[in-house]
């Protein structure tokens, strides 16, 4: 099965930020919204952020003026900036392929994800 490839996580100190990029399956980042994803441990997992396949971003509104999401130069890749990060923002962030018109076996992807850790 296909899988996206996520990147840029690590561990950074309170206000730092970071921009993490998702790389979907080759050929598959036009044809697929885009999500967002974190899970912190023993937590359920959390949408954060999406792209749709017109490049129309959304976030989670709580997290609004510090998170946005853009393509990247390579038409496969979803990034996600991060600023003023947080301790609470510790998390594993991850992203997930779905069709924009239901279900896309194209677009039934998952990444491992990056994992971002916040500490001073």
């Amino acid at each position: 099965q296909a899988r996206a490839v996520e990147s840029g996580g690590g561990l950074v100190q309170p206000g730092a930020s970071l921009r993490l990029s998702c790389t979907a399956p080759v050929g598959t980042g036009r044809l697929c919204i885009i999500d967002w994803y974190r899970q912190t441990a023993g937590n359920q997992r959390e949408w954060i952020s999406s792209l749709n396949t017109d490049d129309n971003p959304a976030v989670a509104e709580y997290l609004r003026g510090r998170f946005t999401i853009s393509r990247g130069d390579d038409q496969d890749t979803a990034v996600l900036q991060i600023t003023d990060l947080k301790a609470n923002d510790t998390a594993l962030y991850s992203c997930r392929g779905s069709g924009s018109g239901g279900y896309d076996p194209a677009c039934s992807w998952w990444g491992q994800g990056t994992q971002v850790n916040v500490s001073s």
